[in-house]
């Protein structure tokens, strides 16, 4: 059973950072796959902040472009979630996905929250 685990969110002050973790099965850990963070606020649509296309590109959306970078190592078949100069809007639960061989997967979110 493939699996997708995340970690690294938590409280952050705006103007913080965090570096959220994805550590995907090795069963779908490929260069080749599509590899994805999303954010789900209380109230909004899911959406795709950043990923890895199936061809190797990263995408970012237009409201963390410059302030986020995705990453990953193919040695501990982890994907990565660097996110800096973080904003209030920016709160929510992250969720790591990986589109691979007709299949999503999805790992069980990690929560980003602001202290005032």
């Amino acid at each position: 059973q493939a699996q997708l685990v995340e970690s690294g969110g938590g409280l952050v002050q705006p103007g913080g950072s965090l570096r959220l973790s994805c550590v995907v099965s090795q069963s779908i850990f490929s260069r080749h796959a599509f590899m994805g963070w999303y954010r789900q606020a209380p109230g909004k649509e899911r959406e795709l902040v950043a990923s890895f296309t199936s061809g190797g590109s990263r995408t970012y959306s237009d409201s963390v472009k410059g302030r986020f970078t995705i990453s990953r190592d193919t040695l501990t078949n982890t994907v990565y979630l660097q996110m800096n100069n973080l904003k209030p809007e920016d709160a929510g639960v992250y969720l790591c996905s990986v589109q691979y061989s007709g299949s999503v997967y999805w790992g069980q979110g990690t929560q980003v929250t602001f202290s005032s």
